[in-house]
């Protein structure tokens, strides 16, 4: 899909539209939450080197800490989401699939004991790992770009994968991004090799 072309703004235009339509089911989930007094949090949250909790890393990513939680991650992840899933619905979701496994995992092993971790966060900082690395191994200018601008954006959050403010969960932000850089060179698109033709004049005649 080349830049500027008809195709191209169009698959940008239905990714969007594809994000948007994502974020009222994380409100709606925590319209279901509050409803049941945060239980969905409670059992469907990591718990850090709990077996009982290792369920949430499928979990966690849909639940957040109220509706400022929801909201506060909404605008990252359609704008990241956007640029991911607008190389390719297959790509997208292996990659959103992989961050999510790298991520949680990593919170279960490294993560505080006693706490229950929760929020699109990991997701959102493996997108912003998945597009600053696109670019290099799809040797994409327009990936490139993207990951500039990003970067321009949402860099001063690269802090977010370091031991800060407390209730953050910083493991899950640093293993998703990890996550995101893997994911980019695992599942970058494969180019086709060029096929060598012989030329006939150096192949060995066959005796008749």
């Amino acid at each position: 899909m080349r830049f500027g072309t008809e195709a191209f703004y169009a698959s940008i235009g239905r990714a969007f539209v594809v994000m948007c339509a994502f974020v009222p089911l994380l409100f709606a989930i925590e319209f279901l939450d509050q409803l049941n007094n945060h239980r969905l949090d409670l059992d469907g949250g990591i718990k850090p080197h709990e077996i009982d909790g290792l369920d949430g890393i499928l979990f966690a990513p849909f639940l957040h800490d109220g509706y400022e939680h929801v909201l506060a991650n909404s605008t990252p992840l359609i704008l990241l989401g956007t640029f991911v899933l607008a190389a390719g619905t297959a790509r997208f979701l292996l990659t959103t699939a992989f961050i999510a496994l790298v991520a949680g995992v990593g919170v279960w092993f490294i993560g505080d004991a006693g706490t229950v971790v929760i929020g699109a966060s990991g997701v959102i900082f493996g997108y912003l790992g998945v597009i600053l690395m696109r670019g290099v191994v799809d040797h994409s200018l327009w990936h490139i770009a993207v990951g500039v601008l990003i970067g321009l954006l949402y860099g001063w959050q690269i802090i977010g994968v370091l031991p800060g403010e407390e209730g953050i969960s910083w493991q899950g932000h640093l293993c998703g991004f990890i996550g995101g850089l893997v994911a980019a060179v695992l599942f970058r698109r494969r180019r086709p090799r060029a096929v060598e033709q012989a030329d006939p004049l150096e192949l060995d005649p066959e005796p008749s």
